[in-house]
């Protein structure tokens, strides 16, 4: 531990540079604990409160623009890897495009506050074509505020901070030890509530093969699209009925109780999909079926598509 609290001494910034380019880019390595601890070390004069947030919020907007222009060039592909490789629940991609939908760019100066939003806020924005000078102010604006805060927190309860870091020191390796107890308890947990989640919504599915062949048979499911409304520009199934991100507990559907119905969205698992099947389940309706794969299963079996 003296050894390790020696490198966070003399090469700070260099540690919250790289553990603030990695979170950002997605990995669970949380650097609030970072930025508070050498907020808290700033008083032994080895670098200053300006340099030490230029420090984050450059490293966030290397990582924050990388998304940016993935987003731009692979569109909701990026998306779809982000919320697949994040430990934050399946559901991630519509909550995001939601709080996006309604806030746009504006939204990046609270991303950072919110678990799993600011990697896929920052995909998006280059999916739905945000101006590049745009996400550059707003991104750079909410980064400042997120380090910002760490540092001010950091700076104010130094006190406690050097007595915490002073307890782990005279631990030894069993201060080091606790600190990675600690570190895989936060990646446990994590991992540990998106099992129950995806867990939670495990049902039958429909495959866009089999969909196409009730077409065929004349068969007509209710179709319910449950996408933003900034996804559903991109066409839908024939015959869906839209639902609007601000509907789902309490959509009116007025389909025969007897009646088959497909759900699907745009997200990973089909996880915003499966929560509206259940849903419809509680109502009463007991043929409902998230579309595996969603909508772009759909597309890209190349089934005809609504404007």
């Amino acid at each position: 531990m003296t050894y390790l609290f020696h490198l966070i001494e003399q090469y700070g910034l260099i540690l919250v540079f790289f553990n603030v380019l990695a979170e950002q880019l997605g990995a669970p390595v949380p650097a609030y604990p970072t930025l508070v601890i050498t907020g808290a070390l700033m008083h032994r004069g080895e670098y200053s409160a300006p340099v030490l947030l230029l420090t984050a919020v450059v490293a966030a907007l290397i990582a924050d623009f990388f998304w940016y222009m993935a987003g731009r060039r692979y569109g909701r592909k990026v998306l779809s890897t982000l919320c697949r490789i994040s430990l934050s629940p399946d559901s991630c991609v519509r909550q995001t495009e939601s709080i996006y939908s309604r806030w746009g760019a504006r939204s990046l100066l609270v991303a950072k506050f919110i678990p799993g939003f600011a990697s896929i806020a920052s995909a998006l924005a280059g999916t739905v074509g945000t101006k590049r000078a745009t996400f550059i102010l707003y991104d750079g604006l909410g980064a400042a505020l997120w380090a910002g805060l760490a540092i001010y927190l950091g700076s104010l309860f130094s006190t406690t901070v050097d007595d915490l870091l002073g307890v782990l020191t005279e631990l030894g390796q069993y201060g080091m030890m606790l600190v990675a107890a600690a570190f895989a308890v936060f990646v446990a947990s994590k991992w540990w509530q998106r099992w129950r989640f995806r867990r939670s919504l495990r049902m039958a599915r429909i495959s866009v093969a089999e969909l196409d062949q009730l077409f065929k048979q004349g068969v007509t499911p209710a179709i319910v699209d449950i996408r933003s409304p900034a996804s559903q520009q991109a066409g839908r199934i024939p015959g869906a009925l839209t639902i609007s991100h601000k509907e789902i507990s309490t959509f009116v559907f007025d389909a025969p109780i007897d009646q088959e119905v497909i759900v699907y969205c745009a997200c990973p698992n089909e996880a915003s999909a499966a929560l509206v099947a259940k849903q419809l389940m509680q109502r009463g309706y007991k043929k409902v079926r998230p579309l595996s794969g969603g909508i772009d299963a759909w597309i890209a079996a190349g089934y005809a598509i609504d404007s």
